[in-house]
Order: C-alpha cells, then sequence, then structure tokens
C-alpha cells in the first residue's frame, strides 16, 4: 500500500511538471500577446456533474437553471475585462452510451458549438470529483464528444467539479489515484485540466485561471495548426474560429516554429 502510494505521489508530481512546462513554453510565446477580449465556451457533461453550477461561477452569477434541459442553453456575461459567452449543450445520463442516448440529445450536442459563431474557444468537459471515473465512464464520454469529431479532443479542458471534496489533496494526486481511465481522458486533452470549488464562489483567481487556461489552449493551437496540419483537416466552425484568432491577436513578426 505505501509503495502505490508512493508511485501515485510521485506520478502526481510529474503530472504538475508537465503541465506547468506546458503553461511556461505557451506563456513564454504569448510575450507582448494581449488577451483575447472575447471567449466562447461550450460546457459539455453528464446529469449531475455540476454543469451549470460551473457555467454560474464562470459569470460570476446565477444564469444556468440547476433543473436539467432538453436543449443548449447560451448565457452571456463580463468577466476579468473580457465579453465571455457560455453554451451549456445538455447532459447525458452516466452509464448510457452513446449509441443509447436520444437522437435529440445528440443533436443538440453537436449543435452546441454552432451556437457561439464561428466556434468556441474551448470545450469544457464537466467531471465532478469524488464520483468515480472507471471504463464505463470513459467509454460514454469518449462516444459523445467523438460526436464532435476527433479534432474536439486537442481543445478540450477537463474541469473537475466538487473540487472542495478534495480536500487537502491536490487535484493531481486525486487524477493518479483515481486509476488509468481518468489518467487517460486527461492525457487525451493534452494534460489540460483545472478544478473548481463551486462553493467558493468569492475566489475570483479560479475562475482567472480558468480563463488563462483557455486562452493558452488557444494559442497552442493556433501555433499547432498554422505550422504542421493543413486547414484542410479541420472542422468548418474551427477554420473559421482560427481566423478571427489570427485577425484579433498581436503576434511577433518571427515566431519560432512549435516542433511537436
Amino acid at each position: 500500500m505505501k509503495e502505490r502510494r508512493r508511485a501515485e505521489e510521485e506520478r502526481a508530481r510529474e503530472r504538475m511538471k508537465r503541465m506547468k512546462k506546458q503553461k511556461g513554453s505557451i506563456r513564454s510565446q504569448m510575450s507582448g500577446t494581449q488577451h483575447l477580449s472575447e471567449l466562447r465556451i461550450v460546457l459539455m457533461g453528464y446529469r449531475d456533474a455540476g454543469k451549470s453550477s460551473a457555467g454560474n461561477s464562470i459569470l460570476g452569477r446565477e444564469e444556468f437553471d440547476l433543473k436539467t434541459s432538453a436543449q443548449c442553453v447560451r448565457r452571456h456575461g463580463e468577466v476579468a475585462d473580457r465579453h465571455i459567452t457560455v453554451i451549456e449543450a445538455p447532459a447525458w445520463w452516466r452509464s448510457y452510451t452513446v449509441e443509447e442516448s436520444s437522437e435529440l440529445l445528440k443533436q443538440e450536442i453537436v449543435l452546441s458549438v454552432s451556437l457561439c459563431p464561428p466556434g468556441p474557444h474551448a470545450v469544457l468537459l464537466i467531471i465532478p470529483v469524488g464520483a468515480g471515473f472507471k471504463e464505463t465512464e470513459r467509454e460514454v464520454v469518449q462516444g459523445h464528444l467523438d460526436l464532435l469529431g476527433e479534432r474536439v479532443w486537442s481543445h478540450t479542458i477537463v474541469l473537475f467539479t466538487f473540487g472542495d471534496y478534495l480536500l487537502d489533496t491536490s487535484i493531481e494526486q486525486h487524477i493518479e489515484s483515481e486509476g488509468q481511465d481518468l489518467q487517460w481522458l486527461v492525457d487525451k486533452c493534452g494534460n489540460r485540466y483545472h478544478v473548481l470549488n463551486n462553493q467558493n464562489r468569492s475566489d475570483h483567481t479560479q475562475i482567472k485561471q480558468l480563463l488563462e487556461k483557455i486562452e493558452e489552449t488557444v494559442i497552442n493551437l493556433y501555433e499547432y495548426f498554422t505550422h504542421t496540419v493543413s486547414d484542410v483537416f479541420l472542422p468548418n466552425y474551427f477554420r473559421a474560429f482560427l481566423d478571427v484568432v489570427l485577425n484579433s491577436l498581436k503576434f511577433p513578426s518571427h515566431r519560432p516554429q512549435v516542433k511537436l
């Protein structure tokens, strides 16, 4: 048991190191770049994961009804000198595969990314701390996100809710102790993750840091797609989004090529 605990703690430290290295590398590329004046966010997850509460925390007020909706809900707000658009996609049942979900639900998930034209800056995948995440949950999440195509994973951030359940445990320790399915999910999202304590709405730092991580995802995607991938592989909504980003950010004339 002690050996297992030590191994988990070591992996947690390594995950945190990778996250900080990613952040440092992207932030160095952003030197002199103004933050985006607008951010468009799509929230996805299963029922009772804290999706609506997360949207309310981001906007700083009660905009999303905690009751389940069968349709996408769009709300706006001004947060940290940014205009924020949040789209909440309908939730799926935790144990229902995408094949078992209704056609209406699947249509709404696909529709969600078109409700904030020209497209979302990030998809926040809501995963509650303490609920358990095993093979069934992994397969269900993967199936529903794959409705948007493989590329969706490159701009998805895992947003852990109910962060107060962690107590003195770091989010990295939680990821490593939960098992390989949660580790797979975080790695599938490029080791992009954040944790929210929805019970502490007065802590504006956690939202500010989340918005910064979304911007870092945008910059990283800019580097990846402009240096390595022809836009013929991009979904139409994301290709249009990139055009807007390139026009809204002021980049130095000479930028290093990112090596993948």
